[in-house]
């Protein structure tokens, strides 16, 4: 066979290295890298074996030159020959290169795999391993007349080693492609099962302006918030954080919802609310070391006094004239550390103008980007207490706005790392 010049086989090899690079389909794969390397060697009549996934001694003939019909074996598999014995059964367990020089004297004619070896002079078997088993190989057949360096085989074996794991590195990855894609899309319906348990709407409450504000970091999150219609014109208001992210926390959130859920206008006193859900869930559904803080708090439109409890919660702000207090009073563990936990609670008292802002700490401890000569640095409650003053007059709306905007100002749009929730309440 006339030799390629070293220039000629480089510019061969460049491109079919370019051409691999842009495929994600592995038979498409096979093709291109066999039409290049058929540019290099004279070598046009194959057999190629596999035995993944077949029981010894068993194999299957995933592609041949004398298909009549090419096959896919990803996708055909079912209708590829399998074969046991003969002498392409000793080459698929040798789990070693075979090279047979005189193959019409090794072959018989009851031979199992006769037709893909018949009229050939001589072949050279090289394995791919996987895990150190030969679990592809690829078969070279020459025919009478023709002949290879040998010198080419250990070059030929190697390469053939690196693009049978080349191969079923990108088999490999289409499935995690698709997994993944699988995986998104359940995420999706539990993130719209997850929404359809936040209200729907916002209750309209006399004397008060009410907005609210709910991002998941992930496609679903641990944050949740609730209002409950109460006797006399009084509405609980309920905000919580479930410990972690994605999946997990959207389920402890249901968990949550459906507890606070199960007796309906009994919502009060603030404590005697925290205190049944953090038994329930201490008891049945926390034992894994999750956590969930929460403040409830029953609002009374008519007296404009706030009655709450908190259970590790990130304490509201309140804001009067230019003095934002944080309503740090009646503050115990999160529930579902303990089973037994006493709660207790406060009372305030609401002026016109008054903004008060539940969140949790997504909003807090949203961080600005990072570099090599500066630390991490969080939006922290003192930047949010001075947006709250700036907003104080403004509709409750507007004021969540404001913050949502300085967040993205000070992460520089940066994706979420933690669920953020936001309920403004103005006392108009």
């Amino acid at each position: 066979m006339p030799r390629h010049t070293w220039q000629d086989e480089l510019a061969i090899i460049d491109r079919t290295m370019r051409a691999i690079s842009g495929v994600t389909d592995p038979q498409q794969l096979v093709e291109v890298y066999w039409g290049g390397i058929g540019e290099l060697l004279p070598i046009t009549d194959y057999v190629s074996l596999s035995r993944r996934g077949v029981d010894e001694p068993g194999y299957l003939i995933t592609r041949s030159s004398r298909f009549q019909k090419e096959l896919n074996p990803w996708t055909q598999r079912d209708k590829l020959p399998l074969l046991k014995g003969g002498l392409l059964g000793e080459i698929a367990y040798a789990e070693k290169p075979v090279i047979i020089d005189d193959l019409p004297s090794r072959l018989s004619n009851d031979d199992p795999a006769h037709y893909y070896l018949q009229g050939f002079q001589s072949l050279i078997a090289l394995p791919q391993y996987d895990g150190g088993v030969a679990l592809n190989i690829t078969v070279n057949l020459l025919l009478p007349g023709m002949e290879l360096d040998p010198a080419h085989i250990p070059m030929l074996h190697w390469q053939a080693g690196l693009f049978g794991r080349g191969t079923q590195n990108l088999v490999l990855r289409n499935q995690l492609t698709k997994a993944l894609a699988d995986l998104d899309s359940e995420m999706k319906v539990v993130g719209e099962i997850q929404r359809s348990l936040l209200p729907s709407q916002l209750p309209e409450i006399p004397g008060f302006d009410i907005a609210a504000f709910y991002l998941t970091s992930a496609r679903a999150g641990g944050d949740y918030y609730d209002f409950f219609p109460l006797a006399d014109g009084r509405w609980g208001i309920f905000i919580a954080d479930v410990s972690g992210h994605g999946t997990p926390a959207a389920v402890f959130m249901a968990i949550t919802h459906a507890i606070a859920h199960a007796r309906p206008g009994d919502h009060k006193p603030p404590a005697a609310l925290l205190t049944s859900l953090n038994a329930q869930l201490a008891r049945s559904y926390t034992n894994s070391g999750n956590f969930i803080t929460a403040f409830y708090a029953v609002l009374d439109p008519k007296a404009r006094t706030l009655t709450y409890s908190t259970a590790g919660h990130n304490p509201p702000r309140h804001v009067r004239a230019s003095r934002v207090d944080s309503l740090t009073a009646a503050s115990s563990l999160p529930l579902g550390i303990e089973e037994v936990q006493t709660y207790t609670e406060a009372t305030i008292s609401l002026d016109r103008g008054d903004l008060l802002l539940l969140y949790t700490d997504g909003i807090t401890e949203a961080m600005a980007p990072t570099s090599a000569s500066r630390s991490a640095d969080l939006f922290g409650t003192d930047r949010l207490d001075q947006v709250l003053i700036e907003a104080r007059t403004q509709p409750a709306a507007t004021c969540i706005d404001r913050i949502r905007a300085e967040i993205a100002a000070f992460t520089k749009d940066a994706p979420a790392r933690d669920d953020r929730t936001l309920i403004a309440l103005k006392c108009q």
